[in-house]
């Protein structure tokens, strides 16, 4: 075993690569970087070789390399090809500081604060126990959105699958286990209304981007993107467990006593009260946003705010509440630079105008492509993009393809759909990814095959839908 998967790494994008996939991602890096030099000597701007340092990120991320190196390579790629003085770069740098991208990576960060939080008064537990006692135990159908729609609130509340799910999981699987479902069909719940809730999670750092990079506020991209999602889930989401339920049964994978253990997990005194006080903060937040369209940096006031009132009324003290909410940002603190990063790269991409040539050389037959059809294409391209970092993504999509996309009469209300469909459907398939295995580990299931069917059984149809909406749309 590896030292990196003995210790957890401070590194949210941490990974592992053979020794000959390392030699191959390297030598790349190094052609690239070589070739940024060349370019850097020939080449004046407005110039094609601004693409480079894109490409470059694209390949070296698709081929497994630690994203936040990635981009520094990139980085250093368009620094070579545009040749600033020292103190041009110092200054760009300061500049990336402000930008908007990096706002969305210590929008992250504070997430990870108010979650920490959550945790550690209980309000994480109150919202699941809550919802499975207003639905009930003793209907299978009650139960399917029980779990589901806990799975979903508590996902949407923290903005982050996995770490919901793991505080959710104790709680649900004894329910499950007493009503005979499967391990397949648990996860396939948990799933299924995790991934829902992650696509309407206000503060999700990728919902945060989408929303930015559209131009529109929360209740537009409910209404053009997250909503339908989250709606098909929920239309969707019992046929497929019941259905999951029928095919596993059949091969006895059932729980034991022993895998999910007491449903009675310990709830901090004043749990209660701090989950009033989160729900009606988190509303009242939101609310405000919406009313006053407070804009997409409105988190950072709103999330410290959320954090701190939960833990006061949790009956923490100023201290704990402080401490909990900087471990847990302290966590997202490689998300934070990678962002910063990305905000630098491209300023430089900016400056470097490859886009600009672009344009002027396919100015007029663009004109009279289809929206349509660039819209899929766009979209295709975010499915296969950078695994594991979807709020990156929705940054570079928007940056490198926005204006054409904008040239081409793509509104707000397509661009919020290919933004999140690129961000998000990978989530489902066609391949196996970390959420599903994730969300497998924390079920006690061991069918990946299951697993895949459940996001397959959701991307069909979704793909249907939001293609179907894009056509009407764009004609």
């Amino acid at each position: 075993m590896t030292q990196l998967t003995q210790e957890k790494s401070n590194n949210a994008y941490d990974v592992f690569l053979s020794p000959a996939k390392t030699r191959l991602v390297w030598m790349l890096a190094t052609v690239g970087l070589v070739a940024a030099l060349i370019a850097g000597f020939t080449a004046d701007t407005p110039t094609l070789w601004g693409l480079l340092p894109i490409v470059l990120y694209a390949v070296l991320c698709l081929l497994g390399m630690d994203i936040v190196v990635a981009t520094v390579i990139a980085l250093v790629a368009g620094v070579l090809i545009l040749q600033p003085a020292p103190v041009e770069v110092s200054a760009l740098l300061g500049d990336s500081l402000a930008d908007m991208v990096t706002m969305i990576g210590l929008i992250i960060m504070l997430g990870a604060g108010v979650g920490e939080v959550l945790k550690k008064t209980g309000v994480a537990t109150m919202i699941v126990k809550g919802v499975m006692r207003a639905v009930g135990e003793g209907n299978r159908i009650a139960v399917i959105y029980g779990v589901m729609i806990s799975s979903g609130l508590l996902v949407a509340s923290l903005g982050t699958l996995a770490g919901a799910l793991a505080i959710a999981a104790p709680i649900l699987l004894p329910i499950a286990a007493r009503l005979r479902f499967t391990r397949s069909a648990t996860a396939s719940m948990m799933f299924i209304g995790g991934c829902a809730g992650l696509a309407v999670a206000p503060f999700a750092g990728s919902n945060i981007a989408i929303m930015s990079a559209a131009g529109v506020g929360y209740l537009q991209y409910l209404l053009y993107g997250a909503g339908p999602l989250a709606v098909l889930s929920l239309v969707l989401g019992p046929f497929i467990v019941q259905w999951m339920q029928r095919r596993s049964a059949k091969r006895n994978d059932f729980y034991t006593e022993e895998e999910v253990g007491a449903e009675d997990a310990v709830v901090p005194a004043g749990a209660g009260f701090a989950t009033v006080v989160f729900t009606v903060v988190l509303l009242a937040s939101l609310v405000y946003a919406i009313l006053t369209s407070a804009g997409t940096t409105f988190p950072l006031l709103a999330l410290p705010v959320i954090g701190i009132a939960t833990g006061l009324a949790g009956r923490l003290g100023i201290t704990e509440v402080l401490s909990l909410m900087y471990r847990g940002a302290a966590s997202m603190v490689s998300i934070f630079i990678l962002f910063w990063l990305l905000a630098a790269l491209f300023i430089i991409i900016d400056l470097l105008a490859p886009f600009e040539v672009i344009l002027a050389t396919f100015e007029v037959s663009l004109a009279h492509s289809s929206a349509f059809v660039f819209a899929i294409l766009i979209a295709l391209l975010g499915w296969v993009g950078v695994p594991g970092a979807t709020a990156a993504q929705v940054v570079l999509l928007h940056k490198v393809f926005g204006a054409l996309g904008a040239s081409l009469g793509l509104g707000a209300a397509s661009w919020v759909i290919v933004l999140l469909f690129a961000s998000k459907a990978d989530t489902y398939g066609p391949f196996p990814n970390g959420n599903m295995v994730g969300v497998m580990g924390l079920a006690r299931s061991k069918n990946l095959k299951n697993m895949m069917i459940t996001g397959w059984l959701l991307l069909v149809p979704a793909c249907l839908m939001y293609g179907l909406i894009l056509f009407v749309q764009t004609r």
